[in-house]
C-alpha cells in the first residue's frame, strides 16, 4: 500500500474503470488482494464442484448406458485428480494469473469429458444430456468467478466445445442444432455481462476499501503528527517510548536530546508569529535532516524539540546534538533580536541510561536540567547530564 496515495485511489475513483483495469500500482495491490481471496477457496470449489461434477456419473447411467464406463474414466481417473492437481499446484505457485488459467483449464476439460464421450453414444437422450453443460457454463463464471478476459475466453472455449461435439454427433436435424446454438450463445452472452458487472462491482468495493485504509492511516499519521512542523507529537511519544521501554534489553543504551530555540519569544516580538512559524518549521526540518533514521524527531511543546535515540550510547548522542547545533547555526536564520548580525541559535541537553534501570521520565528530566545548564552557561551549545555511571565529560564544543 505504501507505493500508492489517497489522491492516487481519489483520481481513480472519479475517473471510473470502465474497461476493469486500475493504474499499474492500483492494479497490482487489487491483483494480489484477488489472488489471495480466489486460492483460499480453491479447496472449497475443488471439494463441492468434483463431488458434483462425479454424482452426475448416475445420470451417465440411466441416459447415457453404452459409454458409461467410458464416462466413469473420464470423471474419475482424468478430471478428479486434475481437480486435485490445481488445488496442489495453487498452493505452491499462488498467483491471479495461474488461477485464470487453471479455471479455463478447470471449465474447458469439465465441459470436453463428458461432451466428448456422449458425442460418440447412440442413446437416444444425448439431448437432454448435453443440457447438462449449462451447470459447467454456470459454475465456471459464478462459482470460479476468474477475471473478466479469463471469463471471455472460457466461454469461448465452452461454446466451441459444446457447438463441435453436438454437430460431429449427428444426433440432432438442422432446426434442433440451431436451437441449441441459440440457447448457448445467449447463455454466454447474459453470463459474460453479469462476469462484468460482478466485476466491476468487486473492483468498486476495493477501491473503497482502500481508499477507507488510506483514509484512516492518513489520519492515525496526522493524529500522530505535529500540524505546524510535520513532526511526531507528544501523543505518539507516548506510543514509541512505551515501546522503547518495553523492547529493551538489559544493557541496551537510550538517549533522550532536548532542545531549545534560543531567544524565541524575542524573535516572535520582532519578526511576528509568521516568521516564527516559518522559523520552528526550517528549525525542524534541519533536525529531521540531521536525526534520520537513527532516531525520533517530536515537537516537545513551543519552540522545544525532543529527540529519542533508541540503542545510542551517550558519546553518540552528544555527537548527534553537537551536528544538529551546528546544523542549525548555518542555516543562519536572521535574529533582529540580538545585538550584532544575529542568527537562530538553539541549547541542547542531552541525557542518557539503560532503559531497564530508568525510566524514560527520569531520562526526560535529566536531558531538562542539562538543557537549563546549556542556557545557563550561554546557550547555542550542547550540555550533557552527568551520572554517577558516565560524569561529563570536557570535551571542546561542550559545557560540562
Amino acid at each position: 500500500m505504501e507505493s500508492v496515495t489517497l489522491a492516487d485511489v481519489e483520481r481513480q475513483i472519479a475517473g471510473g474503470f470502465r474497461l476493469l483495469r486500475f493504474t499499474p500500482a492500483i492494479e497490482a495491490l487489487f491483483t494480489r488482494d484477488y489472488a489471495a481471496h480466489r486460492v483460499g477457496l480453491t479447496p472449497i470449489w475443488a471439494l463441492v464442484g468434483t463431488l458434483i461434477y462425479d454424482l452426475a456419473h448416475f445420470g451417465d447411467i440411466s441416459m447415457m448406458a453404452d459409454v458409461s464406463q467410458r464416462l466413469f474414466l473420464a470423471r474419475f481417473a482424468v478430471f478428479t485428480p486434475f481437480a486435485l492437481f490445481t488445488v496442489i499446484a495453487l498452493r505452491l505457485w499462488p498467483s491471479a494469473r495461474n488461477y485464470d488459467l487453471l479455471a479455463i483449464a478447470i471449465g474447458t476439460l469439465g465441459a470436453l469429458l463428458p461432451m466428448a464421450v456422449g458425442a460418440g453414444s447412440a442413446s437416444p437422450y444425448f439431448f437432454a444430456y448435453q443440457t447438462g453443460s449449462v451447470a459447467t457454463f454456470l459454475f465456471f463464471v459464478v462459482a470460479l468467478r476468474p477475471r473478466f478476459p479469463a471469463v471471455l475466453v472460457g466461454l469461448f472455449m465452452l461454446c466451441t466445445i459444446q457447438f463441435a461435439t453436438t454437430g460431429l454427433s449427428g444426433a440432432f436435424d438442422p432446426v434442433t442444432y440451431a436451437g441449441i446454438v441459440t440457447f448457448y450463445l445467449t447463455l454466454t452472452v447474459f453470463l459474460g455481462m453479469s462476469a462484468y458487472f460482478a466485476e466491476h462491482k468487486e473492483r468498486l468495493n476495493f477501491i473503497h476499501q482502500l481508499r477507507g485504509c488510506l483514509l484512516q492511516a492518513e489520519l492515525q499519521r496526522q493524529s500522530e503528527r505535529d500540524e505546524l512542523t510535520g513532526l511526531l507529537n507528544r501523543r505518539s511519544l507516548a506510543r514509541i517510548h512505551d515501546r522503547i521501554w518495553r523492547e529493551s534489553g538489559r544493557d541496551t543504551q537510550a538517549a533522550v536530546i532536548l532542545l531549545d530555540i534560543d531567544h524565541f519569544k524575542r524573535f516572535n516580538d520582532i519578526h511576528g508569529h509568521i516568521e516564527g512559524d516559518e522559523c520552528i518549521r526550517a528549525v525542524s526540518r534541519c533536525i529531521s535532516r540531521a536525526v534520520g533514521s537513527k532516531g525520533h524527531t517530536f515537537r516537545y511543546g513551543g519552540e522545544e524539540i525532543l529527540i529519542l535515540l533508541p540503542g545510542t550510547q551517550a558519546e553518540a548522542a552528544v555527537a548527534m546534538a553537537q551536528a544538529i547545533r551546528a546544523a542549525i547555526e548555518i542555516l543562519a536564520i536572521p535574529h533582529h533580536g540580538l545585538e550584532g548580525s544575529g542568527h537562530v541559535t538553539a541549547s541542547l541537553g542531552v541525557a542518557s541510561g539503560r532503559p531497564s534501570a530508568t525510566s524514560f521520565a527520569q531520562l526526560l528530566a535529566d536531558a531538562d536540567v542539562a538543557l537549563y545548564e546549556a542556557k545557563r552557561q550561554g546557550r547555542n551549545r550542547v550540555r550533557r547530564h552527568a551520572t554517577p555511571e558516565s560524569p561529563a565529560p570536557a570535551i571542546a564544543g561542550i559545557s560540562s
